[in-house]
């Protein structure tokens, strides 16, 4: 009976504990080279990020591929769109814009630590893309 009862104590616990991982990604970022901050929130069941501070480039939205965007502010600016936590450290299935380039790529986020982000934006299949590793800020929690 009392190995039914750790067992059950274990199996509650590692559920409880999974159900509150995906939102370890909340809060705010640093670019690897500290000259932007992202705020990733969770909306709708998604995860989103937002610039927040610094632009490591341009104020403006200058690069974008639509001309009658060109002119919005770069600080608000969603560039992470409808990621989904897939159960474990990775959270898949969005796109990440680059404002520098004007470009959207397919992207997927692995949580390394709980300070350390990785960002992979590609093309095809995530074997041909280029990864950022973000910080957490400090201050900032989920």
């Amino acid at each position: 009976m009392r190995t039914f009862t750790t067992l059950l104590f274990v199996l509650f616990s590692s559920t409880a504990f999974a159900q509150m991982k995906p939102d370890a990604i909340l809060g705010e970022w640093l670019s690897p080279k500290k000259d932007s901050r992202l705020l990733i929130y969770r909306q709708a069941g998604k995860f989103f990020g937002k610039i927040v501070w610094g632009t490591g480039g341009s104020a403006k939205d200058e690069k974008n591929p639509d001309p009658a965007l060109r002119n919005r502010d770069v600080i608000g600016l969603v560039i992470l769109n409808d990621f989904r936590h897939d159960g474990d450290e990775t959270w898949e299935g969005g796109t990440i814009y680059d404002p520098r380039e004007g470009k959207t790529y397919a992207c997927k986020m692995t949580l390394k630590d709980a300070s350390t982000l990785s960002i992979r934006g590609y093309v095809g299949v995530a074997l041909f893309g280029r990864s950022e590793v973000w910080t957490k800020a400090q201050g900032s929690t989920n």
